[in-house]
């Protein structure tokens, strides 16, 4: 019997690494070829006890320390690398810690680095988009990995469908109508992602390894408008529904609302280009989901799927048992 190959997940008790690793762990076409390594800062937390329990080998490294990330990419075939800006708030910073992840991929020759990216916005918007640092750093990553010729391929994620139910899609305080409220019109696509899925697209990556190399593999269900996001609220549950709406905010309206939640100027900038980025160029530049479809064999989640789970919209299901 040959000996398992080990895809390294960074990231393995977050979102997206989280769902790579139960895929490797439970799908009956990758454990018989493949052993799971997760990599974490911290491997006595809770999280990362349970996945050792389950299998996975827990290593600890710092994105921002290239020297651990050697020693826990050591041994590996494939390595899925993903980083957050958020953390930092820090373009410069995940920059590094993404060149860090090539760097020692490189040196110790991983032959498949799975790198979560972002197509870069100032590029694509020609400058008119120019804030939009957690698409742009990640891009800039994905040029050094190409540059450096590893054998790679790009996951994109789409847009969470997580941010969605609460924040953006909540019942109005006035009368309690559900409204589903951005600075964009309701036409704007919106390239439905859950995290839950990821593992079903690195799947696909790893038993088309030759097909994707050099490619972009695009995280999103399908494509929807801001109003088809609130039909299919409608048809999951159509009591609320009935008086469930789109609502465009204004500009000052949406950074009045973030600016109540103490959202720092630079962030709020950000994310109202990144509402712009839907409604004026498209979140994968107008580029067709057809050929990632074709690549991945499992069915992905909908957004009736997923917002017929989600707890934020508790109060909707409840109506409906009423």
């Amino acid at each position: 019997m040959s000996q398992k190959k080990i895809i390294t997940v960074l990231g393995a008790t977050g979102k997206q690494g989280g769902s790579v690793v139960e895929t490797f762990l439970n799908d009956p076409k990758l454990n018989c070829d493949w052993t799971v390594r997760g990599v974490t800062r911290d491997t006595s937390k809770e999280a990362s006890q349970r996945l050792s329990g389950l299998g996975v080998e827990m290593v600890s490294a710092d994105l921002n320390n290239k020297d651990s990330l050697v020693k826990a990419f050591k041994g590996s075939y494939a390595v899925f690398a993903v980083t957050n800006y958020w953390e930092s708030l820090d373009m410069q910073v995940e920059i590094q810690q993404g060149k860090n992840i090539a760097d020692a991929s490189k040196e110790t020759n991983v032959k498949f680095l799975i790198w979560s990216s972002q197509l870069n916005i100032k590029k694509l918007s020609i400058g008119v988009l120019s804030d939009l640092y957690h698409f742009d750093s990640k891009a800039i990553v994905e040029e050094y990995i190409r540059e450096l010729g590893i054998t790679a391929t790009f996951f994109l994620p789409g847009f969470y469908m997580s941010n969605i139910p609460g924040g953006m899609f909540r019942p109005s305080a006035e009368d309690g109508a559900w409204i589903f409220a951005l600075p964009i019109p309701p036409t704007a696509i919106f390239p439905m992602y859950y995290t839950g899925d990821t593992g079903k697209y690195i799947k696909g990556a790893v038993l088309h390894e030759k097909e994707v190399l050099g490619k972009r593999i695009l995280g999103a269900t399908a494509y929807m408008t801001g109003q088809e996001i609130v039909d299919g609220f409608k048809r999951v549950f159509p009591e609320s529904g009935k008086t469930a709406r789109y609502y465009q905010l204004s500009e000052d309206q949406f950074r009045g609302a973030m600016k109540a939640q103490n959202s720092p100027e630079y962030v709020i900038d950000e994310m109202h280009q990144n509402m712009r980025l839907l409604d004026e160029f498209g979140y994968y530049g107008g580029e067709s989901l057809e050929w990632t479809r074709q690549l991945v064999e499992d069915p992905l989640t909908t957004w009736e799927e997923f917002a017929k789970a989600h707890p934020d919209f508790a109060s909707a299901r409840q109506l409906e048992w009423a």
